[in-house]
């Protein structure tokens, strides 16, 4: 049975993981171990989050669980990084835990990829400073945004509080006719629960932070198991 670990910061979605568990009949582990810091989405507060010394102190409490692979579940404290920094990040991240590594930003990417996505909407919570940045991030990876939104929500805590509702209309309202697909970039919404919702209210593809931060830990083991109840990333995505 693989075994992807997470380091996730601080608490908000974090059930989404032992959930998604449940989802693929428990083929798969994904145990989750959190680093600490503020939860403001701000630019400072967000390169600390994702820095090079928390990040191994995540690796350092995952080792326990002997994971094949690691992914720091942050898309904001890693696209702050922007493409390059980002890269450097996970690389780091590997060697400090001596096994193949990703991040959540990276995650979107290759996940739009696998569904041979080219044009996005962007639904975020962030403030519009930080949204722009992943726009940026996306672009870097062949990903073109044609719409995006900021919700300018300060707080992962803020975040998590969304009930299952408030999330499905954040996603639908901010769909765009010329769009492959809507993607939702922050760990800390729970939408495990709403993906089928979402894709059914849009009749396209939705990608959320949780959902293609467990398919790319799965995919740096070779074992994404398929899923219906995961969205379209589960059920096509290869």
């Amino acid at each position: 049975m693989a075994t992807v670990g997470f380091i996730y910061p601080d608490h908000a979605a974090e059930d989404d993981y032992p959930f998604a568990e449940r989802l693929l009949g428990y083929r798969i582990s994904l145990p989750v171990e959190h680093i600490y810091g503020t939860d403001l989405h701000a630019v400072p507060e967000l390169l600390d989050l994702g820095s090079e010394k928390r990040l191994a102190e995540g690796a350092a409490l995952l080792a326990r669980h002997e994971p094949d692979a690691v992914v720091w579940a942050c898309t904001s404290g890693s696209f702050v990084y922007r493409w390059q920094g980002a890269h450097e990040q996970v690389e780091k991240l590997s060697a400090a835990a001596g096994k193949p590594a990703s991040s959540t930003s990276f995650a979107f990417v290759r996940a739009a990829q696998a569904l041979g996505l080219k044009r996005v909407s962007v639904a975020a919570s962030y403030p519009d400073d930080v949204a722009k940045l992943f726009v940026d991030f996306l672009g870097a990876g062949g990903i073109e945004v044609v719409a995006m939104s900021s919700e300018d929500i300060d707080t992962a805590a803020e975040v998590g509080r969304l009930s299952p509702e408030a999330v499905v209309e954040l996603a639908v309202a901010h769909d765009h006719p010329a769009a492959d697909a809507v993607l939702v970039p922050d760990t800390a919404m729970r939408t495990l629960g709403v993906l089928g919702a979402i894709e059914d209210r849009l009749g396209k593809p939705v990608l959320t932070a949780n959902q293609v931060t467990i398919w790319e830990g799965l995919r740096l083991t070779g074992q994404v198991p398929r899923c219906d109840q995961l969205g379209r990333l589960f059920a096509e995505g290869r």
